[in-house]
This record gives C-alpha cells, sequence and structure tokens, in this order.
C-alpha cells in the first residue's frame, strides 16, 4: 500500500491565504454598470389633421345610347372601347324612310303655307267689301273663319315637318359628351327600336372622375364643433382640397376639390355621403376603383416621437421614459396620425419627457440605464 503524505489543513489554508493578499484581490462583488440607451424629447412641431374615408371612384356621365326610331342599322362608325368626341357620329339607322317622311311633312307644310296666303287674300277683300257695304257680314265672317283654319293648318304641317325633322336626325346615334364608348350591343343589319328602347352601347366620361365616400356620425360632429369655432360653415368646405390615392399608391397622389355635400344622414348606416371631383388625364383612375381618401381639416401643435419607439401590450400603446433618477418608466399613451417615421402622442406625454429611441431592449421599467442624449428629426413637410 501506498502511502501519500498528509499536510495539516491549517498549514493549506494559511498557504492559500497568503497566494490570495499576495495578489492584492478581493472577493466582494461588484455590480455591471446600467446598460446604455439613446433618449430623446418629443418633436414640437405643427401637423395636419385629416379626415380620412374609404370611397370608390365614379363616372361624372355615364349613359346608355339608345335607338330612338325604328329601323335597320346600317353602318357603326366607331371603335370598341375606343376615346370619342362630343358629337360624334357612332351608328347609322336607315334613314331613307325618315327622309321620305320629312318630304312628305314639307310638302304638306308648303300647301299649307298655299292655303293660308288665298284665305288671307279673300279675307281682306270681304273686309274691303263689307266696308263699302257691298258684302254681307255672313261673307266676312266666313273668310276669316277660312283665313284662322288655314293658320291652324300651316301650324300643324310645321310641327309635322319639325318632328320627322327630329327622327330622322335620331337616326344619327352621336356621341354625348366626351368619353369612351364600350362594345356595341348589336350587330350591322339587325333590326333596332322595335318593342321599346333599346341599348346599341355605353358611353362613359373619365376625364374628370368624382370619387364618392361617407363620413361617420362622430366624424361629422367633430368637423362640426371645428367649423363653429373657426365660424365657418358646412358649405364653406365645398371647394376643399382632397386627396385621394389607390390601394397600390404610397400616400395620396391625387389631388381633387369637394364638390357635393348631403344634407342629410342615411338614417340607415349613420353616415353623411360626399363627393369630390378630380382631372383624370391619363385615366389612371377607373369607375368602380377603391380609393383611400383624406381631407385636410386643420393645423395645430403636437408632440411626435419616432415610431420605433412605440410598443404594445395588453393595455395598448406605451413608450418607455427615462425619469430624473435615470430610472425606466413605462407611460401608456394614445397614438395619433404618423408623420413621416414620427407618431404623433395625443396624449399621456410631456414636452420635457425623455423616451427611449434606442437600445428599447435594454430598457426594463423599474431598473437604472445610462441616457445618451439624442435629439428626434423633425417630420418632413411640417411646421415648427
Amino acid at each position: 500500500m501506498t502511502l501519500r503524505p498528509r499536510f495539516p489543513l491549517a498549514a493549506l489554508c494559511a498557504a492559500l491565504g497568503l497566494g490570495l493578499s499576495g495578489c492584492g484581490q478581493s472577493n466582494t462583488y461588484v455590480a455591471p454598470p446600467p446598460p446604455k440607451v439613446t433618449v430623446a424629447k418629443p418633436v414640437e412641431q405643427k401637423v395636419t389633421r385629416y379626415f380620412e374615408a374609404t370611397g370608390n371612384a365614379a363616372a361624372i356621365n355615364s349613359a346608355n345610347l339608345v335607338a330612338r326610331v325604328q329601323g335597320f342599322l346600317t353602318e357603326i362608325k366607331y371603335v370598341d372601347g375606343a376615346p370619342v368626341k362630343k358629337g360624334a357620329h357612332l351608328f347609322t339607322i336607315e334613314p331613307e324612310p325618315y327622309q321620305l317622311k320629312l318630304q312628305q311633312a314639307q310638302a304638306a307644310e308648303q300647301a299649307a303655307q298655299a292655303t293660308l296666303t288665298q284665305t288671307q287674300a279673300e279675307f281682306e277683300r270681304q273686309q274691303d267689301l263689307a266696308s263699302r257695304q257691298v258684302a254681307s257680314k255672313a261673307a266676312l265672317d266666313n273668310a276669316l273663319a277660312n283665313r284662322d283654319s288655314a293658320k291652324a293648318k300651316l301650324l300643324q304641317a310645321q310641327a309635322d315637318t319639325k318632328q320627322a325633322q327630329i327622327n330622322l336626325d335620331y337616326t344619327q346615334v352621336v356621341a354625348p359628351f366626351d368619353g369612351i364608348v364600350t362594345a356595341r350591343q348589336v350587330s350591322i343589319g339587325e333590326l333596332v327600336g322595335s318593342g321599346g328602347t333599346q341599348v346599341l352601347a355605353t358611353i362613359v366620361q373619365l376625364d374628370p372622375i368624382h370619387v364618392n365616400f361617407n363620413a361617420s356620425e362622430r366624424d361629422v360632429l367633430h368637423v362640426r364643433d371645428m367649423l363653429v369655432k373657426r365660424g365657418e360653415k358646412a358649405a364653406d368646405l365645398i371647394g376643399s382640397t382632397v386627396e385621394v390615392g389607390l390601394q397600390t399608391d404610397a400616400g395620396y397622389p391625387y389631388k381633387g376639390k369637394l364638390d357635393y355635400i348631403s344634407p342629410t344622414v342615411n338614417q340607415a348606416t349613420g353616415t353623411l355621403a360626399a363627393r369630390a371631383e378630380l382631372p383624370n388625364e391619363r385615366r389612371l383612375m377607373l369607375p368602380g376603383f377603391f380609393v383611400r381618401v383624406r381631407v385636410p381639416l386643420e393645423e395645430t401643435p403636437a408632440l411626435l416621437v419616432p415610431a420605433v419607439a412605440l410598443g404594445s401590450d395588453q393595455g395598448g400603446r406605451y413608450v418607455l421614459v427615462v425619469d430624473g433618477e435615470n430610472t425606466v418608466q413605462q407611460r401608456k399613451v394614445e397614438v395619433g396620425p404618423t408623420v413621416g417615421e414620427l407618431a404623433v402622442i395625443e396624449s399621456g406625454l410631456k414636452a420635457d419627457d425623455r423616451v427611449v429611441i434606442a437600445g428599447i431592449l435594454r430598457a426594463i421599467p423599474g431598473q437604472k440605464v445610462d441616457p445618451q442624449t439624442q435629439t428626434a428629426s423633425a417630420a418632413p413637410g411640417a411646421t415648427k
């Protein structure tokens, strides 16, 4: 058996103690420094308050082109889907029968004019004879009656001529306004205008274009209170700028004017209808498109923080602020619209609060931090 040398426990402890003391070390715990975070005060500037809604585009003018007289279709003088100008000739319904009816009416009018000339002369002759007491009063009365009857027949003949001219004009279907004509719904040689009004095609005006949208009752009351404070009426909003964006657009690239506000609230939906008119020269906006709408209402001072500083939990939105003792606090806030990369804080924040904008994961509520102050950038295009 091998025997191991044994050292006294006291001697071993003394040796370890001498070694530690010789290195100048201590076994006291030293806490790590507080984590560094970046803080900034809220940006103070004026922001534009908007009314925002979802709407849809609609044609200012849209009309069915119909056959107003009966006949066979002889010409189609446009290309399906092509733009046309007001007055452009689009369809021709056989004009010959209506030309004959016009000629008949014109002939009847000439005959009525000749009869009137003859009866007028007879009346004047009987009037002269009666003044010399040569003709009887009965003969004069008969001449007067014939003259007046001839006048009435002439008026009837003139009306028939105008009606025949109108019917002849109806054989040419023309564009009532500038627009795009849809695909034709009839073919050459087809009998149209029989059995009621028949639609030949539809013409739609795309420039300018309407945008219809609705405001909730709450929004209406808010806008009304704002107008009362400014001493204005709802009618003063007509002509206000309306900004519109399609679903795929970034922002609101289209600008128009508010041109209609309904005088009543729809009881079924609790909303107020409104409408804007926008130029649409490139025809990028088509009737039926869903669009985003916003109307600038007023400029008000506000506090803004970078959107990245916002957090959320079951209690709502919040920001982390650092107090005078460099301790992190969670502050509940009410968030308004976003302006660029900044979010408007409606309530819950003061102008001198230090908001954590970077290193948020290291900022734990109730613990101290080492705040590094930075100035937040103002929102682009805003007024200070």
